[in-house]
């Protein structure tokens, strides 16, 4: 999750917990245990999804190192970083 997603589900989490709060103190029309359990679903699930996930869900761990490089001719060229995946 980049950091720009981050922010941004942050910022949708704050504003729902601030209207949740709103609409529990906005009088008899609201029920705030409704209001907190919104914004305690809203929260944990922010977190849930910015939390990292591990290598055996989905990302395999990488090893890369240095192949050498030739051209058509044989001669050496240079070096290239291969980082291959493994399932």
């Amino acid at each position: 999750m980049s950091i720009k997603s981050k922010i941004a589900t942050l910022a949708i989490a704050a504003v729902v917990v601030t209207g949740s709060f709103a609409a529990a103190n906005a009088g008899p029309k609201f029920n705030p245990v409704v209001g907190a359990v919104v914004g305690t679903a809203i929260v944990a699930g922010t977190i849930a999804a910015a939390t990292q996930p591990s290598y055996g869900y989905g990302y395999a761990p990488r090893r890369c190192y240095w192949k050498p490089q030739y051209n058509v001719f044989g001669q050496f060229v240079g070096n290239v970083r291969v980082c291959p995946v493994y399932y």
